[in-house]
């Protein structure tokens, strides 16, 4: 089970205009910077980011499906803002790991309660 559809709208329009002041810098917080697959037009996802040996592992709360996600990969990477750095990121890779190895012990947890099991690996430039 993933976050449902409806609670993802209501994050678009009410919550990530609050939180996007903060993601920046919050420790296991980021925004994703992406275009658009048809639009070109630039937008700015804010995701739950660890860092991983290749560069970053993003928790995929609302699913493979995600806009974001397909942008990222029809484009080959992005740029990813955390901790207040920049990072190009590339190859971006969809992995699904039910036992959520990836993430930190704590975080690992949480996922499970919400069942998440599927990650987007982003390759540091």
């Amino acid at each position: 089970m993933v976050i449902p559809k409806g609670v993802a709208r209501f994050n678009r329009v009410a919550t990530n205009r609050v939180t996007k002041h903060v993601v920046g810098w919050m420790p296991g917080f980021g925004t994703v910077v992406h275009k658009g697959r048809r639009s070109g037009k630039e937008y700015r996802t804010p995701v739950n980011v660890f860092r991983s040996p290749q560069g970053f592992v993003v928790a995929l709360t609302y699913g493979p499906d995600a806009d974001w996600v397909k942008n990222l990969l029809a484009a080959g990477g992005g740029e990813l803002v955390t901790r207040r750095r920049n990072h190009v990121v590339r190859d971006p890779e969809l992995v699904h790991d039910e036992s959520r190895q990836a993430m930190p012990p704590v975080v690992r947890q949480f996922l499970g309660l919400i069942d998440v099991q599927d990650f987007l690996l982003l390759r540091r430039e």
